[in-house]
């Protein structure tokens, strides 16, 4: 396995580790474990469990700020189609989204500025999507309440699916969009 496959490897197990038993659940010897290799493999790629588990927060970060940027509404009139598309990206990937909307107890530091900036970066473009040429007296609150909303729509359908499916939390949104 080449170096950038197998620090792949080693992200990926860590990040099991994280949704099986938090930040705390991981260590050196337990990501060898899952990742069926011998702890002096890790030191390779990585000087310390801090900057093994750094390097994880920001790729998963980073994966959801990707996704997030295709699906950002351009205009207020793409809003629902955003929700849909932030939907569909939590449900790709669950382990991910849950380090960002329920981030777990023990998470890192680097982990919540990470969360905090993206968050920024997320109610910025809304703020801009429903601007006062969509006529929202605030944008800024605007958007923050859109946010709210996307995320906890998000959170709903990672804690329980079957009861939160996509669809329900569309059609609810449409609603509520078309109420204001």
């Amino acid at each position: 396995m080449g170096a950038e496959a197998r620090r792949e490897h080693l992200l990926d197990a860590a990040k099991e580790l994280v949704a099986d038993a938090g930040f705390h659940g991981v260590s050196i010897e337990a990501v060898a474990r899952r990742a069926g290799i011998t702890r002096p493999i890790i030191y390779r790629h990585f000087a310390d469990l801090g900057s093994l588990l750094d390097a994880l927060v920001e790729r998963e970060t980073l994966r959801a700020l990707v996704q997030l940027r295709e699906v950002l509404p351009r205009d207020v009139t793409d809003l629902i189609e955003a929700l849909a598309g932030y939907l569909r990206a939590v449900r790709s990937d669950p382990v991910t989204w849950r380090l960002v909307l329920v981030p777990p107890e023990g998470a890192p530091a680097l982990l919540r500025e990470r969360i905090a900036a993206g968050r920024a970066a997320v109610v910025a473009q809304l703020a801009a999507a429903v601007g006062p040429r969509a006529g929202s007296p605030d944008p800024e609150l605007t958007a923050r309440a859109l946010s709210a909303m996307a995320d906890e729509a998000a959170r709903l359908l990672l804690a329980d699916p079957e009861r939160y499916p996509p669809e329900r939390l569309i059609a609810h949104a449409r609603w509520l969009l078309g109420a204001m």
